[in-house]
């Protein structure tokens, strides 16, 4: 099925997206220059077509209309039939207009003409490997994904959103105990503009400035601050809590049980503090997950921690489980972490998850372990023990404490028509 076929409101043509850096017309190749000489509209952003030569690219100028996304479409089907040419910041697929147009328009044949990205005009500055740098984008995106990131050594690449981005990521560096963090600002990054200015983020003083940014951080962490590490079991001290806590060790053993993998989702029933979620979320940045919490102060807090832990797009859900869970997307996975006696909970909980789905429950209480112990009998699984002793002061000695035992049921759910299916 032909493009127009399938979609007439569609432009029959190519469209050809050209990627434009700071240093405008005269940075373009020759074929990128053609393109845009033959285009009959020009789409992209203001900046953009005002790097365009008028007399050279005749055709007529759009710029993107706000909200951008939605409009796409309807753009596209005005235009159809002439000769299009996108413009894009850099390389458009690297968080650029490239994939909002292969999405909103999948009929659409696109001829792309990449353009060095910011982020490798920023290396090479630098002298960064690219490889070896972390990079994460502020634009339409909240900054605090930057503190998932944040660890001694690393090199850090962020996307501004404009002038004051710099500022922003200096205050969230000192609130993280990163205040001894070098930071460099380059703007205008290839063009006849360039410049660049550096500091620390604890003494960050430079106005905002041009609103073509890039910032690079040399991560180094205050002597004092809490250590955090890039796999699950965070220190307890790491969460706000009331004590509605899965404690660090017992958290490591759980998402080791869950697995998360990229892109995969997560329901955490009984959020308590979130600590399952966030750490499910920490482990890629393309997990997903939401929490169910049916106490509207813990809702709150578990946001709290999720945004100062470097994940806020974890979803709260305020609500009792099981009726809160009608209408949530399709998990890959689900932990719950209380309320296992409440009526029906499993049952919706198994019914949710597709063949090779997760779930694992945790419970110190005898009757909930009870009622895992006949669902393992019906399902099959993992059904294990899990005890923790801390050394602690007995007189002028140390000795063991022990914590609550906790009883774990991890289970995969299989094809079979029985209710555990085949595991």
């Amino acid at each position: 099925m032909s493009p127009s076929a399938a979609d007439p409101s569609q432009a029959a043509a190519p469209v050809t997206v050209v990627g434009v850096g700071a240093d405008g017309w005269s940075g373009l190749t020759e074929p990128a220059r053609e393109a845009l000489r033959a285009a009959e509209v020009l789409i992209g952003g203001r900046r953009q077509l005002d790097l365009l030569p008028p007399l050279e690219c005749a055709g007529e100028r759009v710029a993107w209309p706000s909200p951008l996304r939605p409009a796409v479409p309807g753009l596209f089907a005005e235009h159809a039939g002439r000769r299009i040419a996108v413009l894009a910041s850099g390389d458009p697929y690297f968080y650029g207009i490239g994939r909002t147009l292969t999405e909103a328009l999948p009929h659409v044949s696109l001829r792309v003409l990449p353009h060095p990205s910011s982020v490798s005009h920023a290396c090479a500055r630098l002298g960064w490997a690219l490889e070896e740098c972390e990079v994460v984008s502020a634009v339409g995106r909240p900054l605090a994904r930057l503190a998932a990131t944040l660890h001694p050594g690393r090199r850090l690449l962020i996307l501004s959103a404009g002038p004051g981005t710099a500022g922003e990521v200096a205050a969230l560096l000192r609130e993280h105990g990163f205040g001894p963090s070098r930071m460099r600002v380059l703007e205008q990054l290839g063009g006849a503009a360039e410049r660049s200015f550096e500091g620390t983020a604890g003494d960050w003083a430079h106005p905002p400035g041009d609103p073509l940014n890039i910032v690079a951080v040399e991560c180094a962490a205050a002597p004092d601050r809490l250590r955090l590490g890039a796999v699950p079991g965070l220190p307890d001290a790491a969460y706000e809590h009331d004590g509605q806590l899965t404690k660090r060790y017992v958290r490591a053993a759980t998402l080791a049980a869950l697995a998360p993998a990229p892109g995969e989702l997560l329901w955490d029933v009984g959020g308590g503090a979130g600590s399952i979620a966030v750490e499910w979320l920490r482990t890629h940045p393309a997990c997903r997950a939401l929490t169910v919490e049916r106490d509207p102060g813990r809702a709150a807090r578990i946001a709290r921690n999720a945004d100062r832990l470097g994940v806020p797009s974890l979803r709260v859900v305020t609500g009792r489980a099981p009726d809160a869970l009608a209408g949530l997307p399709t998990p890959d996975a689900v932990f719950i972490g209380g309320g296992l006696t409440a009526p029906g909970l499993l049952d919706v909980c198994w019914a949710a998850l597709p063949v090779g789905g997760r779930l694992v429950a945790n419970t110190v209480t005898l009757e909930s372990e009870a009622l895992l112990v006949e669902w393992y009998r019906r399902c099959g699984g993992e059904l294990v023990r899990l005890s923790v002793a801390h050394g602690a002061p007995v007189g002028g000695f140390t000795g063991w404490r022990q914590a609550m035992p906790v009883t774990q049921w991890a289970v995969r759910k299989g094809a079979g028509p029985e209710v555990g299916g085949d595991v």
